[in-house]
């Protein structure tokens, strides 16, 4: 469980991204809260321990230093030098338009701000649904940077089953393939996507029904193709089934291996304000069956 409150006493939470940073090993939580801001963690070897050391806050602001004047809904996050990648989500409005914006990380203001492609803008039957993405936001391997996300859920004008992806590079937004999503009920939607240094695709999906019923899947795809690929699941992993606790899991991160030399993922939990859900971070590790060993492919 997360603190409730932050160095400066005042209350966290709104959690709906996360990342690593891999020059000092800190985390950085995102905050969707009206003022969005970061929250990084410091010492994670502490993880089911003892308390997580807690940062300063970051506050984001526009160019000028001053509180943006509608909230941002800020989702994705990707860290990149003193650069931080911040998707936010679409509320069909001009005020509130979906965005990948650009910050200083030392300061928290807004270098640039990038409108979606057409097809992705609020439009007579088509773009994001509102409050329904863009959710994730992910760093491909190798150079230049490339950035790629997706929305929460197919866009108005696609099938109910097909999820589009978008990469940013230095030639600016990039149609690629779509990923297949066979999700059981309305209430599910893709929360966030990562792309490990291994290869492929990781996958957060996030179900609800009211009033407190929760799902949360871990899926597994290949790098993005070529624009009209559909790519269904290579993998799906039930994560409650697994040992996580019931709740709106958000982000997700690459964490450090484990002593065994397992790789680990991180998860945060958004809780929405609410008193009756909570603000968690977890770690994930592939279970080594019998038979394997630490060099085993």
């Amino acid at each position: 469980m997360l603190p409730a409150k932050g160095r400066d006493g005042r209350s966290l939470g709104g959690f709906s991204a996360i990342a690593s940073d891999p020059r000092d090993g800190r985390l950085w939580l995102l905050s969707d809260r009206d003022e969005p801001e970061l929250v990084p963690i410091w010492d994670l070897d502490a993880l089911g321990r003892r308390p997580l050391r807690l940062g300063e806050r970051l506050p984001l602001r526009n160019a000028t230093g001053k509180p943006f004047p509608a909230p941002l809904d800020a989702e994705g996050l990707v860290l990149e030098g003193n650069d931080l990648w911040i998707v936010t989500e679409e509320r069909r409005s001009a005020d509130r338009p979906a965005q990948l914006l650009r910050f200083d990380r030392r300061s928290g203001h807004l270098l640039q701000a990038l409108p979606l492609p057409q097809p992705w803008r609020a439009a007579p039957g088509q773009g994001l649904a509102v409050n329904q993405g863009p959710e994730s936001l992910t760093r491909l391997p190798g150079s230049p940077l490339t950035l790629l996300l997706a929305a929460e859920r197919p866009l108005l004008q696609d099938p109910p089953d097909q999820l589009r992806l978008l990469e940013h590079g230095p030639g600016g937004f990039r149609p690629v393939g779509s990923l297949q999503l066979l999700l059981p009920a309305p209430y599910w939607g893709l929360t966030e996507l990562f792309a490990p240094p291994g290869g492929g695709l990781l996958g957060l999906v996030r179900g609800f029904e009211p009033p407190a019923s929760w799902w949360t899947q871990l899926l597994h795809f290949s790098p993005p193709g070529p624009e009209g690929l559909l790519q269904a699941p290579l993998a799906r992993w039930d994560l409650l089934a697994a040992g996580l606790p019931p709740d709106n899991w958000e982000g997700l991160a690459l964490g450090a291996p484990l002593s065994d030399g397992r790789p680990t993922l991180l998860l945060v939990s958004d809780d929405n304000f609410n008193p009756l859900q909570a603000n968690r971070l977890a770690r994930l590790a592939p279970r080594r069956q019998a038979g394997c060993s630490s060099n085993s492919k």
